[in-house]
């Protein structure tokens, strides 16, 4: 399947699992996508690698810069550091918003979901998540499952590095398909 022509954003700061950023970047080029790394600050961020800091990825664009309407699709990489540093940051949690308010793809894997549970996004979704933060998914609304990659109306939630292969072949699979309908919670 390709993507061809599509624009993809992946939201990170410092902190991010590396397996999650660079394996859903390499992946989504592979089917033809245009991705762009998009964070806080210009430069470069730090992945975590299992237990201890990764490598650095370069920052196509800062939140300044970016803006959800060049994109079709958002990708929220896990980490327990990046998704909490970033759940705290407004700029952060509009750019989530409005890719979910213009319906389109939003792709979320470990513990990126919490952005999810930041901005009200999860509530009456159907999501799986790392299993630590089960709780503050179920809490905020969501209907949590143990499954390797679930999907609901263009919300694709995986659990941790060894669902990777599961999760980019959905966001392929979702972006190919564009826009989605979305009913209330």
């Amino acid at each position: 399947m390709t993507i061809s022509g599509k624009r993809v954003a992946v939201l990170a700061t410092n902190g991010f699992e590396q397996s999650e950023l660079e394996v859903p970047v390499k992946k989504l080029r592979e089917a033809g996508a245009d991705v762009h790394v998009i964070s806080l600050e210009a430069g470069e961020i730090k992945g975590w690698d299992k237990k201890d800091w990764g490598r650095p990825v370069k920052v196509d664009r800062t939140l300044d810069e970016a803006k959800a309407s060049d994109y079709d699709a958002l990708v929220l990489p896990g980490g327990q550091i990046n998704p909490d540093l970033l759940r705290v940051e407004p700029k952060a949690l509009d750019f989530v918003k409005a890719f979910w308010t213009d319906r389109k793809v939003i792709g979320a894997i470990c513990h990126a979901p919490w952005l999810l549970v930041e901005t009200g996004i999860v509530k009456g979704r159907r999501v799986t998540s790392y299993k630590s933060i089960k709780t503050d998914v179920m809490n905020a609304g969501g209907k949590w499952e143990d499954s390797e990659v679930v999907t609901d109306q263009g919300l694709v939630t995986s659990r941790k590095p060894d669902d990777l292969d599961a999760f980019c072949a959905k966001l392929v699979e979702e972006i190919a398909e564009g826009r989605h309908e979305r009913r209330a919670a």
